[in-house]
């Protein structure tokens, strides 16, 4: 097409040139991330709000590497925390502090409310990865889990979702050793039990499994994309998860 000759080039070097048009893909990236009092659990090196940060910056930094724009939502109960999206590397050192040292009003988790909170001030089409541990979620099905699926697909239609489930060992099984007391982290509620008890250590896992197979079954039956990052176990597995994932759409 004549219409793509580069004349100049042409004439200086004697040979025909033509322009190639390159598409800019300009993309956004939203970080979700839940600062609920359970994240400050951690059995390991590590906390899953730690867990969580590590995860968050380097997608973060991909995100800037690749000239896209990105903005934070840090949450609890309430909305604690927002920044809209932007390019640059002030802005994404912004972000990552703003991860690792900001410190919420609530400790309690609404994911509904988050991502409300999204679909009404970001209409764009955007890449949205929620961090969480959800343990909101009971082992039985409740009108609060269904409301969360229920919201998660909506976002879903809207932006381009993936949930990073964060999670600790202990979150699974109890060690033997004899009695303990345990907090709710969020709630404040404790309750003493015996480690040492087989059939207490049994119920504990069991209601573990059942929480888990409850949300995997609820992501499953709306279509949703999830991963899980466990805290006793290297990140990386999970994100290029992550990007395997991103990578069947594109």
């Amino acid at each position: 097409d004549v219409r793509t000759s580069c004349w100049n080039v042409s004439a200086k070097m004697d040979r025909p040139f033509v322009k190639v048009f390159r598409e800019e893909r300009e993309l956004t990236l939203m970080l979700l991330i839940d600062l609920s009092a359970s994240g400050v659990f951690g059995s390991v090196d590590k906390s899953k709000r730690e867990h969580a940060a590590e995860i968050a910056s380097v997608i973060a930094f991909s995100a800037s590497q690749n000239n896209d724009k990105v903005g934070l939502l840090l949450f609890t109960k309430d909305v604690e925390h927002y920044i809209p999206p932007k390019k640059g590397r002030r802005h994404i050192l912004r972000v990552i502090r703003d991860i690792l040292f900001f410190e919420p009003a609530s400790k309690g988790t609404d994911h509904k409310s988050a991502l409300d909170y999204l679909n009404r001030v970001h209409r764009r089409k955007s890449i949205v990865i929620m961090i969480s541990d959800f343990l909101d979620n009971k082992p039985v099905a409740t009108t609060q889990d269904l409301q969360l699926f229920n919201t998660l697909a909506l976002t879903q239609q809207r932006h381009d979702l993936v949930s990073i489930v964060l999670s600790d060992p202990r979150e699974y099984e109890l060690p033997e050793v004899g009695l303990i007391t345990l907090e709710d982290a969020e709630t404040g509620e404790t309750v003493e039990i015996d480690t040492g008890n087989r059939s207490v250590r049994e119920r504990y896992a069991q209601l573990a499994k059942e929480r888990r197979d409850t949300f995997q079954t609820g992501m499953r039956k709306k279509g949703l994309d999830w991963i899980e990052a466990r805290t006793d176990q290297p990140y990386l597995p999970a994100l290029r998860k992550l990007f395997a994932l991103r990578g069947t759409r594109h």
